[in-house]
């Protein structure tokens, strides 16, 4: 079930719970194979099953970028695959604007809701009070995609190491520069975020250590819009006749390649970006995007529904931290 709220009913709570459907009777939990279309994603974490009673669990998550569509691939992946297990997933969106006030007051209203657990994108260290008071009333809560910088008490964080992964955006980068210097732009998200802070941080640090003479331009900040991150980089070429790299932290890649493209500087400026979805393609076939950082959306979502119908249902436990190994996916023209 899909649900999608408006800020000021989100804030004003949500109505009582949806009735489940009987369980047919229950045999000897068994562990459910999993579907063609999520191991196809990469999907890893495989459910047991039927759950000894009904389950619901709410995911809450964003929209209006390549990257939330694909996160949304493991949302239904999950949904589906967990309903004849005795486990409804609602789907709770927030809307195309990351901000702690708008996840916290989704939290609020999936707490009033009592779910039994809840998977959450708690980005902002503005949702710790939030997560903690979700937690000490007995629902898990697993974080996925990006977590805060000020740890909570979420049952599990799911996600790649942002600053690890910076490292290896870093990496990318001097291979293209080739030890010719230069300059690079920096568009970041959210600069509030943990995750884009970090994955910033992890590559400006090696480059600084690396390559010193490389300049660094901005950053600048998108709020993850690919209009305003095509805007920023068009700038970016127009007042520095050096720049070779575009560092996208986090939404926006799409909107950078075009900007190289429609400014006839492919094959001079490159992106560097992360998420290798299917909209990409075509930058990365014609050489506007480089080097892509991938995180496996589909996945961690899909992983972090069945992780809590495993924990509720049966009382499974996983680490604290699940980390999402990153994948680096060269274009056309890159360095390796």
């Amino acid at each position: 079930m899909t649900m999608t709220f408006s800020r000021r009913a989100l804030l004003g709570g949500l109505a009582a719970g949806v009735a489940m459907a009987a369980l047919p009777p229950l045999g000897l939990a068994q562990e459910a194979p999993l579907p063609p279309d999520a191991q196809a994603f990469g999907a890893t974490v495989a459910a047991k099953g039927p759950a000894p009673k009904p389950l619901r669990i709410a995911i809450l998550s964003y929209q209006g970028t390549a990257f939330w569509e694909a996160a949304d691939v493991g949302i239904r992946a999950a949904t589906k695959y967990l309903k004849p297990l005795g486990t409804t997933v609602d789907y709770i969106q927030l809307g195309t604007t990351l901000t702690p006030e708008i996840m916290v007051a989704g939290l609020d209203g999936a707490l009033a809701k009592q779910y039994d657990g809840i998977a959450a994108t708690t980005i902002f260290d503005g949702t710790v009070s939030k997560v903690n008071e979700v937690v000490a009333a007995g629902i898990p809560v697993v974080a996925f995609i990006a977590d805060s910088a000020q740890r909570s008490n979420r049952t599990v964080g799911m996600g790649t190491l942002a600053y690890e992964a910076g490292q290896s955006a870093g990496e990318a980068i001097l291979k293209q520069l080739d030890g010719k210097g230069g300059k690079i732009a920096v568009i970041t998200g959210y600069l509030g975020a943990a995750q884009h802070n970090d994955r910033m941080n992890g590559a400006l640090d090696l480059i600084k250590k690396k390559a010193p003479n490389v300049k660094i331009v901005g950053p600048f900040e998108n709020k993850d819009d690919d209009a305003t991150a095509y805007s920023m980089a068009s700038d970016a070429m127009t007042s520095n006749s050096d720049l070779k790299i575009i560092y996208v932290t986090a939404g926006g890649s799409e909107g950078a390649a075009k900007a190289v493209r429609d400014a006839g500087m492919t094959g001079k400026v490159g992106v560097v970006a992360y998420d290798d979805l299917p909209s990409k393609q075509q930058y990365k076939d014609a050489g506007e995007i480089v080097a892509l950082v991938d995180q496996s959306p589909a996945r961690q979502t899909f992983d972090s529904l069945v992780m809590l119908h495993n924990i509720l249902g049966f009382k499974a436990t996983y680490p604290a931290n699940v980390t999402v190994p990153s994948r680096v996916a060269l274009g056309k023209g890159a360095k390796s």
